[in-house]
């Protein structure tokens, strides 16, 4: 029965591990990014907008985030 309840915690873990929204964004522009087996988004972003040069409004913003496993609803 333990095995059981450990098994089924374990997956669901791992189950909602995998998908990922960014819900305590400082900057209501962020509130629109969600991601699957994303990098971390504060990092993702910082890296973008400094390769980039860009704000997140910007097509080149937007593919940099999206090849980090970023896209914007």
């Amino acid at each position: 029965m333990n095995r059981l309840l450990i098994l089924a915690a374990v997956s669901a873990s791992l189950m909602a591990s995998a998908c990922v929204t960014v819900i305590d964004a400082t900057d209501s522009d962020d509130l629109a990014w969600h991601g699957e087996n994303a990098q971390p988004f504060d990092a993702a972003r910082h890296a973008c907008r400094a390769s980039t040069g860009k704000g997140q409004h910007s097509d080149a913003f937007r593919d940099c985030m999206a090849g980090k496993g970023w896209t914007r609803s």
